[in-house]
């Protein structure tokens, strides 16, 4: 009767130690390298809430059921959900578990030199054999040398071996890995970004009150906003009349940086942002503000100012809304700003060139409730007229009025408006550090050979050469055929 064979328990060590080898496995760092890629495709699919939350607030009022079921799986906040984070973290450490031992093993292995020449050369590839004249290991010597092989030297026999290089690369670029990872985990974690429309003419405090959108990172708040004010003074966009595309934009801003100190004048371009600290402001977008006067029905100011729209096209056709609460009923306007108006017979108003030279306002008039009191947020360049009437549908030049039932509009003109970025990254400078090691090690994987070549004479004076080419890439043979021709003396 055979006896049963009983197995020992694993243990709470040993299933640690188990999980941990798995966990830092290349196999496990490749598939949690493909989840985080699938993983982020929902982000650039459905809108994100810190991004768009007008978008998200459609997708509750269109679908309530569906957007309760997709926020509790956190797919209105993606990068932010704990699953993203989960994988994110998965594979940060699997990469650091897996990447740094081999990285260790790499570097004592480089400094080692090459094991001793093989018995039987014959077996290798590419072997030759020749009569001895006795100078030939010597020669070997200098030629491999001079060509940067590590070299073990016997009596009569050398080993040499090249091309660590290309495992070098290959742990220089999961290494990288690493390194964007902690750049983009600095930035989610200690970055901050905003966005804010500027008139010219008009002042930005870096206050949180100030930004039309803002998002701090995980850990960082309004605290560590730098006090700076710049005031926007001049802004001058070039086109190209012949295709109408930007030729160059430049925007001039007085700066103070600090409480108390004078005011700078500076200059911003698209690719020259403003630096303050590791804060940097950018010049986004522009476009134009229509300054408008909205009176009531006994004459009284309701609304005036400019109003920036929002551009739809190359040519800054823009729409907006121009609302205005005081009045009574409240009245709202619909309108579209056409900075060089023109007729096309299927779209209508349209406009031909980005810069003003012949604007024109097109409108229509709705009266009654705007919402603003529902406690709902809304666009600020869009009217729910689901519940107004409109009562009017005019268009006017520059210093034109139009008068409607309760009150008039004068179109005063229009300023140029900047929209003006500002972010603080400290993880960009590892991320763009870790791009350019990994592009340099993926190249010194791909084009680095790595290959073994013995040379041995013999008891009975035979001249032996063989080689063996790691992971089977080409040109070991052409190599050794031109070092079998030195040796031999030959041209």
């Amino acid at each position: 009767m055979s006896k049963e064979i009983e197995l020992p328990e694993l243990g709470a060590t040993g299933l640690l130690r188990y999980s941990w080898r798995q966990l830092t496995s290349m196999r496990t760092a490749l598939i949690l390298l493909l989840m985080l890629g699938v993983a982020a495709i929902p982000g650039s699919l459905i809108p994100q809430r810190d991004q768009n939350p007008m978008k998200v607030r459609e997708y509750f009022s269109d679908s309530p059921t569906l957007a309760q079921w997709m926020d509790r799986v956190s797919l209105f906040d993606v990068y932010g959900s704990p699953w993203f984070s989960a994988i994110y973290i998965l594979l940060f450490i699997s990469l650091i578990g897996c990447v740094l031992p081999r990285s260790v093993e790499h570097f004592h292995a480089a400094r080692a030199l090459p094991p001793k020449t093989p018995k039987n050369l014959d077996r290798m590839e590419f072997h030759s054999t020749w009569n001895a004249q006795g100078d030939e290991i010597e020669r070997a010597y200098v030629l491999l040398k001079a060509k940067r092989f590590r070299i073990l030297r016997e009596n009569n026999a050398i080993s040499a071996e090249k091309g660590f290089t290309r495992e070098t690369g290959n742990l220089f670029f999961h290494l990288s890995l690493i390194l964007i990872l902690i750049g983009v985990g600095f930035g989610s974690l200690f970055g901050m970004r905003g966005d804010a429309i500027v008139n010219v003419g008009e002042r930005f405090i870096n206050v949180p009150t100030t930004y039309d959108s803002l998002k701090f990172g995980k850990l960082l708040n309004e605290k560590a906003l730098p006090p700076f004010v710049i005031t926007v003074d001049n802004f001058v966009a070039k086109y190209n009349t012949l295709t109408n595309a930007p030729e160059d934009y430049t925007l001039n801003v007085s700066v103070i940086d600090k409480p108390g100190a004078p005011s700078v004048k500076k200059t911003v371009k698209v690719n020259s942002p403003l630096r303050f600290g590791s804060t940097n402001v950018y010049l986004q977008a522009n476009g134009y503000s229509p300054i408008v006067t909205v009176r009531d029905r006994v004459g009284n100011v309701a609304l005036q100012g400019p109003v920036p729209f929002l551009p739809q096209d190359g040519n800054l056709r823009s729409i907006g809304a121009i609302k205005v609460p005081d009045a009574d009923p409240q009245i709202g306007f619909v309108a579209t700003f056409l900075p060089t108006q023109a007729r096309d017979s299927v779209q209508g108003g349209i406009s031909v060139f980005p810069e003003a030279l012949d604007p024109k306002m097109l409108f229509s008039i709705w009266r009654g409730d705007l919402g603003l009191n529902t406690g709902i947020p809304q666009s600020v360049y869009r009217i729910d007229t689901s519940k107004m009437e409109r009562i009017g549908l005019e268009s006017l030049k520059p210093g034109e009025s139009f008068s409607y039932e309760g009150g008039s509009i004068t179109f005063e003109g229009y300023v140029p408006w900047v929209n003006l970025q500002v972010v603080r990254d400290p993880g960009k400078n590892y991320a763009l550090l870790g791009g350019i090691v990994a592009i340099l090690g993926l190249l010194a994987s791909l084009f680095t050979r790595r290959r073994r070549i013995w040379i041995r004479i013999s008891d009975s004076g035979k001249v032996e050469v063989a080689g063996l080419a790691k992971n089977a890439a080409p040109g070991l043979e052409v190599e050794i055929a031109k070092l079998v021709s030195l040796l031999k003396g030959e041209k």
